[in-house]
């Protein structure tokens, strides 16, 4: 494989491991979510990280289309991933307020593909990172309008 697909796979693979991590991320606090806003945030925080599961095998199964092996261990993750796992529960707030600076390490990671995509003109991989970063800007606008008075 030449340098750009090794590029392409490598930002995939930060990709795979942002997103897996917000999944987790996202599926914690909906579990564990207390407070005025549960009802909302626990069912907002199940729709994406819903969504992100799916993604997250879409992202890996790119990364094997273009011959490469998926990252797939909370080891490889920790290695390769911007978003911090959580470790401890906060509050509501503080759970959306790290969620949406989350969304923007996502939107990051896939404007990262994006740009490792076109310098090797892999448009499928280019379209990946383009509607993933989609779906976390839409993210974190839903999230924030929840800090909004």
């Amino acid at each position: 494989m030449g340098n750009q697909n090794d590029s392409v796979a490598e930002a995939a693979s930060r990709l795979l491991a942002d997103s897996y991590t917000l999944y987790l991320k996202t599926q914690n606090y909906h579990w564990n979510v207390k407070g005025p806003m549960f009802t909302t945030l626990h069912t907002l925080f199940e729709t994406q990280y819903t969504e992100l599961a799916m993604a997250v095998d879409e992202i890996a199964e790119r990364i094997r289309a273009l011959g490469y092996p998926a990252p797939g261990s909370y080891t490889a993750f920790a290695k390769l991933a911007s978003v911090q796992e959580a470790t401890t529960v906060p509050t509501a707030t503080k759970m959306v307020e790290e969620l949406v600076a989350d969304q923007a390490l996502v939107t990051a990671s896939a404007r990262a593909l994006i740009e490792a995509s076109e310098a090797a003109s892999d448009n499928v991989s280019a379209d990946l990172g383009v509607r993933r970063s989609e779906v976390a800007q839409k993210n974190a606008w839903m999230l924030r309008s929840h800090l909004e008075a």
